[in-house]
């Protein structure tokens, strides 16, 4: 194990900020890639064209989190394989998710750019920009089978151990996807149009690069032609590995897809103002999202090295440090944080529809401060499948009911809607301590 990657010695807080600092700004980079469009399209066209982006990319998104979930049943196999030195194996996945996602991809592009108007009405947008969500949904429909492709080749590098192409890719993309986004939406005004032209263009660029890189390159598995096939027993260990992360991302997703649909309800401001909130908090929460990728790592390393104490200190390093900076992120969004959706958007009247929304996940980030350590902690003894439990009663059980029993209130609010999620949060926490009572003695033992 390289000294840089070894999380078992040394100083505990050191390393593990070390090691979320790089994850920090990854996600950065992906959040950015996600917000751009927004950024660009609140700031030259028309709060018609925002609403339209909101809408289809939290109903593109939601797809593609399902994608990207069963994508991790490949990169799981393939780092088994490889962890294995079985490079024969490791090229026959690779070669069966080639086939697999190709015709997904296909079945996505038809079925989404076709019936576009379709999921228009399924997502209730205003009426006043059932134009440009459709035109969005339409465009990155058609382009379905590059947004498959652009995830997939990133399962794959990331199953070889290669995480480095991967965040290139993003960074490639990400930078495209602005240019375009100038491009078509400054410059051509095409509103939410251009920015779904944008995103589909840059992330088949990008795709084409990825391409080129694996075929100028050494790659620790054998390949031929004669491995893109289909094969029931690797449809077995994907669905055995991905699915249920397909079925707890599905289900996250169509949560705040509810949210959505509930403020498209409202009115064109009011489904903007969620959607430029919504965007924010994949910002502002960041900090918790690295810490929950970094304790997964630090916890499985410390435990198969039998060193429970590091395991302890960690996670009430990682919690007291995560807390404090979510408690000043949650007091400046709450309080400032119409300074943040102003970034956003030019309208007044949704950078306050934004606003208010996002105070109730101000809240949030002050509860999932806790829980993404704690959930970090679970993924890294090897409690994938409470995770996804809690993980689903947070999302079904608790934050649609909450966001629909808000949204029928007589005097009701975006605040009292964002409320959802808090609420989840806190009701996730419980149940984390819960099983950590216990489960406590597991928390002893070293991982396989």
């Amino acid at each position: 194990m390289k000294k840089n990657t070894d999380l078992t010695e040394g100083s505990i807080a050191q390393k593990l900020i070390r090691f979320a600092v790089p994850i920090f700004f990854a996600l950065f980079l992906q959040s950015l890639y996600g917000g751009v469009d927004l950024l660009i399209v609140g700031r030259f066209a028309e709060t018609a064209d925002v609403s339209g982006v909101s809408s289809g990319s939290q109903l593109m998104q939601t797809i593609t989190m399902v994608i990207t979930g069963l994508a991790m049943g490949i990169t799981i196999y393939v780092a088994q394989c490889i962890g294995r030195k079985n490079r024969q194996d490791a090229g026959k996945a690779i070669g069966f998710s080639i086939y697999l996602f190709t015709l997904i991809g296909i079945v996505m592009s038809l079925v989404i750019g076709i019936f576009s108007s379709m999921f228009t009405k399924l997502i209730n947008a205003p009426a006043e920009a059932v134009t440009q969500t459709n035109m969005y949904i339409k465009i990155c429909g058609f382009g379905s089978l590059f947004i498959v492709a652009y995830n997939i080749l990133g399962a794959i590098f990331r199953g070889i151990g290669d995480s480095k192409t991967p965040l290139l890719a993003v960074g490639i993309s990400c930078l495209l996807n602005i240019i375009g986004d100038l491009l078509f939406v400054a410059v051509f005004h095409m509103g939410a149009a251009g920015a779904a032209l944008a995103t589909v263009l840059s992330q088949g660029i990008s795709v084409f690069l990825s391409i080129v890189i694996i075929l100028k390159r050494e790659l620790p598995f054998d390949f031929k032609k004669e491995y893109i096939r289909f094969s029931k027993f690797l449809a077995c260990q994907v669905i055995k590995l991905g699915l249920p992360i397909a079925l707890q991302e599905l289900l996250v997703g169509l949560s705040f897809t509810v949210i959505q649909v509930v403020a498209n309800g409202f009115d064109v401001v009011s489904s903007a103002g969620v959607g430029v909130g919504s965007k924010l908090c994949g910002f502002i929460l960041l900090i918790p999202s690295a810490y929950m990728q970094a304790v997964a790592t630090f916890v499985d390393q410390n435990l198969s090295a039998g060193k429970p104490d590091r395991v302890k200190k960690s996670m009430h390093f990682a919690i007291g440090s995560a807390l404090a900076l979510g408690l000043f992120i949650a007091v400046f969004s709450f309080f400032k944080g119409d300074l943040l959706t102003a970034i956003f958007a030019k309208d007044p009247a949704v950078i306050e529809a934004s606003f208010q929304y996002l105070k109730g996940y101000a809240i949030d980030c002050i509860f999932v401060s806790i829980l993404f350590c704690m959930i970090g902690y679970f993924n890294g003894r090897g409690d994938t499948f409470f995770v996804m439990v809690q993980g689903l009663v947070g999302a079904i059980v608790i934050r649609v009911p909450v966001a629909l029993l808000m949204s029928s209130l007589t005097n009701t609010s975006l605040f009292l809607i964002g409320l959802a999620t808090p609420c989840a949060s806190l009701v996730q926490i419980l149940l984390c301590f819960g099983y950590l009572f216990l489960s406590r003695k597991k928390s002893l033992q070293p991982t396989n």
